[in-house]
């Protein structure tokens, strides 16, 4: 099983995606983890160019740790199970890199100074895609590659249509979904996802009035308590449904033993769940 990491702190975090990626790659490149690191960094302390640190609060780096520890671990237990087509070490690389992208998009520039990035909800993808075209060509990365990397990061659209991104290969595809499925579990899964929500529903808030007649007020959500409500039915109605189908049921390559052994992120997310069901059916019956 899994140990314990504190998603709080990048140089843990980083440590283990170091080592799934020197156990998979024994001869890779050991300044590349660090390196991609020390930019994602730079992106969200305001060091990188003319952008500001992040404001969004939930959002925040610590989101994008929790999605990139969920990928590595996923893709190493794929490899394990020797899938085809075989990962190979660039692909990797580039998903722990678009994973690291994924949500710059809620990044604002200096002299943005209405309201937080949550504001971007609705376009941050565009944004994330768009700042990772920038960043990649300034680095001299390949133009296949750039586009490997957006269309990674397109996966994580809550409405995308998966079958309208053009995957430059199947590989590109199945790393793209493990993506999609991390950012999903490594969220979810976290300790405090329960105590965030409330957070988590002040950017929707804060999208909707930013975005006046594209979204109702308030969001998706009337209020926070109507989000925290609403969360179980999210689980089983659009999460369960998008990893088992859409996402190819890769979350399974996070099972001991593959593929229907304890799957400690699905088990995180359901105590989530139980934690809130538990605490709405004291409101209903004090």
């Amino acid at each position: 099983m899994h140990e314990p990491i504190d998603t709080k702190d990048p140089s843990q975090v980083e440590a283990e995606v170091q080592r799934v990626y020197l156990k998979l790659f024994p001869q890779g490149d050991g300044n590349y983890i660090p390196m991609v690191f020390q930019w994602a960094a730079s992106w969200f302390s305001g060091q990188y160019l003319d952008y500001q640190p992040i404001d969004a609060h939930y959002h925040d780096l610590e989101h994008t740790l929790q999605g990139i520890l969920c990928m590595a671990r996923l893709l190493g237990g794929r490899q394990e199970q020797g899938q085809e087509p075989k990962l190979t070490q660039r692909m990797f690389e580039l998903g722990m890199l678009a994973m690291l992208l994924h949500d710059t998009g809620y990044l604002k520039k200096r002299g943005d100074n209405e309201g937080t990035g949550a504001k971007y909800t609705l376009t941050h993808v565009d944004r994330s895609i768009q700042f990772a075209g920038e960043m990649m060509l300034a680095r001299d990365f390949l133009i296949e590659e750039v586009l490997a990397v957006q269309n990674m990061i397109r996966c994580t659209g809550v409405n995308v249509k998966l079958d309208t991104i053009r995957f430059q290969s199947e590989l590109e595809r199945i790393v793209g979904f493990s993506l999609g499925t991390s950012d999903l579990l490594g969220q979810m899964s976290a300790r405090d996802y329960v105590d965030k929500l409330p957070v988590l529903y002040l950017e929707f808030a804060e999208a909707a009035s930013y975005n006046a007649g594209k979204m109702k007020a308030g969001g998706f959500f009337s209020s926070a308590d109507d989000l925290i409500q609403k969360t179980p039915l999210f689980w089983d109605n659009y999460v369960r449904s998008k990893i088992n189908k859409e996402f190819l049921g890769l979350y399974r390559f996070l099972s001991d033993p593959y593929p229907d052994g304890p799957n400690p992120y699905v088990e995180r997310i359901e105590a989530n769940v139980a934690r809130i069901r538990s605490e709405l059916a004291k409101r209903t019956n004090p």
